[in-house]
């Protein structure tokens, strides 16, 4: 088929389409050059004046989600919020940590206390906090050691920072000294690297 197609002369007044402008005729042709049909095909002819349209329209366009630079300044606002509330939150995680580390030690020194009951004395350095839910066979061995332990978990905990805590008894500070390193898992330091020792709690 051949297909050509009329097009009327185009409306020269400002702001407006014509009928004309608006239409045109498609005429198609079989291959023996005899009609085989015609069709109209409307389209829109936006002018000089129609400015307004278009915004209109591509505000319609834009109405559905955001632009680049929304999405920009949100990310800077976000970025904005992190840098202020994020050290408090870290700040508030550090406090929380020191504070279960020395619930540990309170646990851990009311579990002594309970082996010292049944057994006359405390684990040895040797025998360490192990000795607490496994039956020591080294050093002094308890004669009442409580069968399952003295400690719910039957395990000994790390400190809140997953390390293990240091024990010595005889102690230089008593019976007994455990102590936690802290967030830098190393002796000394300062804020919530400071040991944490049994013997120097609030």
């Amino acid at each position: 088929m051949n297909m050509h197609s009329e097009r009327p002369a185009r409306s020269l007044l400002r702001g407006q389409a014509s009928e004309s402008d608006m239409d045109t005729s498609l005429h198609v042709e079989d291959s023996r050059g005899k009609a085989a049909g015609s069709f109209n095909i409307r389209r829109l002819s936006i002018g000089p004046g129609d400015d307004s349209a278009v915004e209109k329209g591509l505000m319609r366009l834009s109405s559905g989600g955001f632009t680049l630079i929304e999405i920009m300044v949100v990310i800077v606002i976000l970025g904005i919020l992190a840098a202020i509330i994020a050290p408090r939150i870290i700040g508030r995680t550090d406090e929380a940590k020191v504070t279960e580390a020395k619930v540990q030690i309170r646990n851990l020194e009311t579990a002594l206390r309970m082996y010292k009951l049944d057994n006359g004395g405390y684990p040895t350095t040797e025998q360490g906090l192990e000795a607490l839910v496994e039956k020591p066979v080294i050093g002094t061995i308890p004669k009442n050691w409580h069968e399952g332990g003295y400690l719910e978990k039957k395990k000994v905990p790390n400190d809140a920072w997953g390390n293990r805590f240091a024990y010595i008894s005889p102690g230089l500070h008593g019976d007994y000294d455990i102590i936690s390193y802290g967030a830098d898992g190393a002796k000394g330091g300062e804020k919530f690297s400071a040991d944490i020792e049994s013997w120097n709690m609030d």
